[in-house]
């Protein structure tokens, strides 16, 4: 785990499947844009780590032990909580989460709720886009080598969330990538045999999804980004988290005045 800055609340980065802490401080060669955990840093104390399995962007393995893979979302959650407890890595939060990150936090979110003070989803994994990789895709290309978690484990994992640990009212922002197809006419990168476009709109239906579950949600379409909104557009990752911080602080001070 790495955390810079300092004040309350700590947000919390959590980085995409395959993903280590590192992508958060990493900038795309010849860029001058700014990478997110040390302009977050700037506004409060912020907090990132490797999960186990994943890769650093030199391609060097996780710094964390490694584990048997694949694993279910509700273990990463329950690891991501002992290790803020173990590092002393105190709540309140605001949670960022990237692609199959978002979907960690989602959950954690859900299972601590009085923890979590905002929640700023970042091109996340969920059911509904799971569910059409199950639908349209064959067993042999959901199931790659090294898989961090079961598709299907995890879409049926976050279908139950929703009755068990929905998510409580916070301020909350979704960030989508383009949905112009002619820009960015493949935003994950996937092989050119799979059914881009219908995968495509079933994120779009997923994102519409993700912003319905939490009142007065902000979807934000990062108009130039792929996936990795964070690398393309990282000003609007950090501008989202600023807002959640603020508004959050806000709340607590209005609480703490009655």
């Amino acid at each position: 785990m790495e955390c810079r800055g300092s004040g309350s609340p700590t947000v919390i980065l959590e980085s995409g499947a395959g993903n280590g802490g590192d992508i958060w401080s990493f900038r795309n060669p010849g860029s001058h844009q700014p990478e997110v955990l040390p302009a977050v840093a700037r506004l409060t104390r912020v907090c990132t780590y490797d999960r186990p399995g994943t890769s650093l962007q030199d391609g060097a393995p996780s710094r964390s032990d490694p584990v048997p893979q694949p694993r279910t979302v509700a273990q990463d959650v329950a690891e991501l909580h002992d290790l803020l407890v173990a590092a002393h890595v105190r709540p309140p939060y605001v949670l960022a989460g990237h692609s199959f990150g978002g979907m960690i936090l989602r959950l954690f979110a859900g299972t601590y709720p009085h923890q979590v003070r905002g929640f700023v989803s970042i091109d996340a994994a969920e059911e509904i886009y799971y569910g059409a990789y199950l639908s349209l895709l064959t067993p042999e290309q959901i199931n790659q080598p090294d898989l961090e978690v079961s598709v299907q484990s995890a879409a049926a994992e976050m279908w139950q969330a929703r009755v068990d640990k929905p998510l409580r009212p916070m301020p909350m922002i979704v960030l989508e990538h383009s949905r112009d197809r002619r820009r960015v006419p493949n935003p994950f990168g996937l092989p050119p045999d799979f059914p881009i476009l219908q995968l495509e709109q079933a994120f779009e239906a997923s994102q519409n999804d993700l912003a319905s579950l939490v009142p007065h949600t902000r979807h934000i379409i990062a108009t130039r980004s792929g996936h990795y909104i964070q690398l393309k557009q990282p000003e609007l990752v950090i501008g989202s988290i600023r807002s959640v911080v603020g508004q959050a602080r806000r709340g607590a001070r209005r609480a703490a005045a009655r």
